[in-house]
């Protein structure tokens, strides 16, 4: 993680274009940028401005709340937090600004647990695929972080290269919580598992059912179609900070693959000579290593 991004101690969100603030964006603050993925429910900064109001406090700078203040405006000009955000092109609020009950609110965050969008940036590191745009535990999971603060968790490249193709998976439940300090979930191939730990505390909203049906899809396309499930994160961004990001990322990722690389080798050489694709099923091609010590070398479970 880069020196800027850990001083804001800002949440990156996926995919979110714009970076003002709902209060800047309807003109009661002069500057605010976003750091919560625009998930106002946690926002500490819309809580205490919402609170200075309710107590009368500062009265003269914070006015009134943008929820406030939009009300008052005709139906023509009640912008929807989504449009506000750019999210959505268009949409009037005609809900008094109760996201909470909104129907068109859920709508969309019921189409973001079903549908992984965006197109995901990758680089490779060693031979392995990374994503600038996700956190990662070191027990090699991700965590993206989508618009309202949801949070799609996934399994990296490097597990699924050091595993090879899973034939199942064993994952949480919708309304289970699951947290960073205990496996959450577990993958099997033929007559071995691997407990995994998940990134960050939260409940889990949504699974993808496609992963139970096709348990290889993971393999194949681990940061987009392959993510395993949506999380409602508990606190978010104290969650984050105990995971690599950006350089932080390639750095332990480097570490990783140097790691890897002494646990197999003489054996079996480098991992992969000058120019050559690294071996997507490292348990198959290096058998003698065994599958419970990668798996407690690399995902830190028995």
């Amino acid at each position: 993680m880069s020196e800027k991004h850990l001083k804001e101690k800002k949440v990156t969100g996926f995919n979110i274009l714009e970076n003002e603030c709902i209060w800047m964006k309807s003109g009661l603050v002069s500057f605010k940028r976003c750091e919560n993925a625009y998930d106002c429910n946690s926002c500490q900064f819309d809580k205490a401005m919402t609170a200075a109001i309710q107590s009368k406090k500062n009265v003269e700078e914070t006015r009134q709340s943008f929820r406030e203040a939009a009300k008052a405006n005709s139906f023509m000009e009640r912008q929807c937090r989504h449009m506000l955000s750019g999210r959505v092109a268009i949409k009037r609020c005609a809900n008094d600004f109760r996201c909470d009950v909104c129907e068109f609110d859920q709508f969309l965050e019921d189409e973001d647990a079903r549908h992984a969008l965006g197109k995901v940036p990758i680089v490779q590191v060693d031979g392995f695929l990374y994503s600038d745009s996700y956190y990662y535990h070191q027990g090699h999971t991700w965590a993206r972080v989508e618009y309202g603060g949801r949070v799609r968790v996934g399994v990296d490249d490097f597990a699924m290269k050091l595993l090879g193709r899973p034939n199942g998976w064993n994952l949480p439940h919708l309304g289970n919580r699951v947290s960073p300090e205990e496996p959450g979930f577990s993958l099997k191939r033929d007559d071995n598992d691997a407990r995994v730990f998940a990134p960050l505390e939260g409940i889990v909203v949504a699974v993808n059912r496609e992963v139970m049906e096709k348990p290889a899809l993971p393999h194949h396309d681990p940061y987009q179609s392959g993510w395993l499930f949506l999380l409602e994160p508990l606190k978010l961004k104290k969650g984050l900070e105990g995971l690599a990001f950006g350089e932080q990322g390639h750095a332990w990722l480097h570490h990783e693959f140097e790691t890897l690389q002494q646990l197999i080798m003489p054996g079996h050489g480098a991992m992969a000579a000058t120019g050559a694709p690294l071996v997507d099923d490292i348990f198959a091609a290096a058998p003698e290593v065994g599958w419970k010590k990668l798996v407690k070398t690399f995902l830190h479970t028995d």
